[in-house]
């Protein structure tokens, strides 16, 4: 690079930094970023770089064909994990474009929050956290497998290099658990490297998780509002219930589809959290939203597959950690866990990881597709 092209890069480089002097009091500025390793600067600014960095690898791609909600239907409308994160950033970003927040930061984290998701959705989780508690003596959860996903698995086992605040609010995103206020919680890289190993010990840890800047904190409450009313759409898609079935006393505070759901969630962040230190919502919204995630569970997260198809792919999946370890064992190099990723991964990765560890980053990685037709052919060959 010569010297006039290291001007030009610097002087946009500075001009978008001078964008941020419009922030809020309570903004994540771009030149507070911590890496883990040294950043090259260009003329795109750090959380902006950690959002091209997700979007291009290979592990994006993967978000197409993994389950929402409903596995295995025969409806082209109904969500995938694709869409899902999609519905996040942009729902995000107009939440934190109204609070005059850090657009950059909180689309580079709603991008990559669920990329740790295991096949078939949290019930694929589930099936997974079994598995490391027996045999890593360690916890699963997707929202700590997405961080180790960015910190280790991509880039051929060498990471992506993104930014403390981004994969911190990647770690602190669980939207199944509700909180009225989000308040952020400083910490430093070293505060942030030990509560995500801790993750891996504790479920009690993984429950106290808050975000330390205020974009992770939408992130958080948009993951809920994406999904809320978009689970709604997909479960009357496919005849699991009606649309009158919502409570009354749902519907009059948040209506009872997808865009009025969206709406007057929105809104009621946006106007309790304006020019606050934290996201808010109010009681009567805060309340309605509590009820209608109960609703959910009952009438969509606890009836999404028949429990034969459950007991169908948790046999498989077993049997899938069993024939996997076995091929590491034996070093078979023609099995699946060597020519799709083994083979593909740095020294270090394959030097400094357990083979149980190894089998479960592989099976996580796995599509819907590409789990169930290696199950379908495994136990066929066991019949």
């Amino acid at each position: 690079m010569n010297n006039e092209e290291q001007f030009w890069i610097l002087e946009l480089y500075h001009q978008e930094l001078q964008k941020e002097k419009d922030y809020a009091k309570y903004a994540t500025s771009s030149d507070s970023a911590i890496y883990l390793k040294p950043l090259s600067k260009d003329y795109r600014l750090p959380f902006a770089m950690d959002t091209d960095k997700i979007i291009h690898a290979l592990s994006y791609s993967r978000y197409q064909n993994k389950t929402q909600v409903y596995s295995k239907v025969e409806n082209d409308h109904v969500s995938t994990r694709l869409i899902h994160v999609q519905l996040v950033s942009k729902i995000a970003r107009t939440i934190a474009r109204a609070l005059s927040l850090n657009e950059d930061l909180t689309e580079a984290i709603a991008l990559g929050h669920d990329i740790g998701h295991a096949p078939l959705g949290h019930f694929g989780e589930s099936v997974l956290n079994e598995l490391s508690l027996k045999y890593c003596q360690e916890f699963f959860y997707h929202h700590v497998q997405s961080v180790r996903n960015y910190l280790v698995l991509e880039n051929k086992g060498c990471g992506l290099n993104l930014s403390v605040q981004v994969l911190d609010g990647i770690l602190c995103h669980n939207g199944e658990e509700l909180m009225q206020k989000y308040v952020p919680r400083k910490k430093t890289e070293k505060e942030f490297l030990e509560e995500y190993q801790l993750c891996y010990q504790s479920k009690e840890a993984n429950k106290k998780l808050q975000s330390m800047t205020l974009e992770g904190c939408i992130v958080r409450i948009s993951d809920v509002v994406a999904y809320i009313g978009r689970d709604i759409e997909d479960a009357i898609q496919l005849k699991r219930f009606k649309r009158e079935d919502i409570p009354l006393a749902i519907k009059q505070v948040l209506g009872d589809n997808n865009h009025d759901i969206i709406h007057h969630l929105v809104t009621d962040i946006i106007h309790n959290s304006l020019g606050k230190s934290y996201i808010g919502l109010s009681d009567k919204v805060y309340q309605a939203l509590v009820a209608l995630h109960q609703f959910n569970y009952q009438h969509i997260y606890k009836k999404s597959q028949k429990e034969e198809v459950l007991d169908y792919y948790h046999d498989g999946i077993f049997s899938l950690y069993d024939k996997y370890m076995e091929d590491l064992k034996s070093e078979n190099t023609a099995s699946l866990i060597y020519q799709d990723f083994l083979l593909h991964m740095s020294k270090e990765y394959v030097n400094l990881t357990s083979k149980e560890r190894m089998v479960i980053d592989f099976l996580a990685g796995m599509t819907d597709e590409y789990l169930t037709r290696e199950i379908n052919l495994l136990l066929s060959k066991n019949k």
